[in-house]
């Protein structure tokens, strides 16, 4: 009972500092631009205090931005920790098994049809679909119980198949200016978001938040083995199903309005696990959190990071997300016991 007891402080202490945080961070990514203002000045504009200028920029320009790089982060790390927790292994994340790739090969085909301004949910509808197939390809190539080697090669082969038939509808558009808007697209960034794109995205985030939240229960079930959750009445063909489409629709809304943004699903759960254990529904919040703030300080760090021109975010977490994916993968070996020695 102590010890629950421990464990259930730590971790509402752990929301709550990574609640402040995200606010925090919320403050200056409002602030931070070509005009500089103090946490102060952001919220007695967000209030309507402060000049007619002042309250364009955080209220028109900023607001939506940040509102976006809140929840797209979020989404992102409830979506790789629900993967950890559906699939047992720590690697396990949307970016790693194509699911961006994916849903940005179905946003791509929207745009190269000229269907995304003629049916503004064409776009995140498309970018559903497609992240969808590709986590339930993933499922049906590696099988229930896929070891770490199997679920790597298949999550490459999606993401490299994605990655070809993006390339191919980029090839054979005719408007060379459409291929070049959506090569920079693709890039990852949410730079010039309004709130249109705030309504186009938040929808399918909410929705594909609120369905995996639902599964928390089972996926501690799951935790316990396959027999032992079926055992509760747990009923784990359909879980998975539910888990692949709650993160289709979270990954598929955050890429039809900001393009690929990797790494974040594996990094969030990461940084969480030592604070609040290894329970998958303990994880799932403040995974969501930890994912928000992340994204949200990467925005924040390619505003003010010196360069000639703007620096997409979602090159900067992948710069990142990288070198953090080896170091996972070399410290599984150790485990294992095949490190380098």
């Amino acid at each position: 009972m102590v010890t629950e007891s421990a464990a259930t402080r730590r971790r509402t202490g752990t929301i709550i500092a990574m609640g402040l945080l995200v606010v925090l961070l919320t403050l200056i990514s409002l602030g931070v631009g070509p005009v500089r203002m103090s946490p102060l000045t952001v919220l007695d504009t967000l209030f309507g205090g402060g000049s007619d200028v002042y309250r364009v920029i955080v209220q028109e320009i900023r607001l939506p931005r940040t509102i976006l790089a809140v929840a797209i982060g979020a989404i992102l790390g409830l979506s790789g920790a629900a993967l950890q927790g559906l699939l047992r292994n720590p690697l396990a994340s949307p970016s790693l098994f194509g699911a961006p790739q994916a849903a940005a090969f179905g946003a791509v085909l929207v745009i190269a049809l000229g269907l995304a301004d003629v049916r503004s949910y064409a776009l995140p509808g498309a970018a559903i679909i497609m992240a969808f197939l590709s986590v339930f390809a993933l499922l049906v190539v590696a099988g229930r119980n896929a070891g770490l080697l199997i679920l790597i090669l298949a999550g490459l082969a999606i993401s490299s198949l994605a990655g070809a038939a993006t390339a191919l509808a980029m090839n054979l558009s005719s408007n060379p200016f459409v291929a070049l808007e959506i090569a920079f697209w693709l890039l990852g960034s949410l730079e010039d978001r309004s709130f249109r794109h705030v309504m186009l995205a938040l929808p399918f985030i909410t929705i594909g938040a609120i369905i995996l939240m639902s599964q928390r229960n089972a996926l501690r079930a799951l935790s316990l083995g396959e027999e032992t959750a079926q055992s509760l009445g747990v009923h784990v063909g359909a879980l998975r199903l539910i888990v692949i489409l709650g993160v289709a629709f979270g990954v598929g809304g955050a890429v039809a309005v900001t393009g690929t943004i990797g790494f974040i699903g594996l990094i969030a759960p990461h940084l969480m696990r030592p604070l609040v254990g290894y329970d998958p529904a303990r994880l799932l919040v403040p995974s969501a959190l930890a994912g928000a703030a992340l994204l949200t300080a990467a925005d924040i760090a390619v505003r003010i990071i010196p360069s000639t021109s703007d620096i997409k975010v979602g090159v900067l977490t992948s710069l990142i997300g990288v070198p953090f994916f080896l170091y996972l993968i070399m410290r599984e070996r150790r485990a294992l016991g095949g490190g380098v020695g």
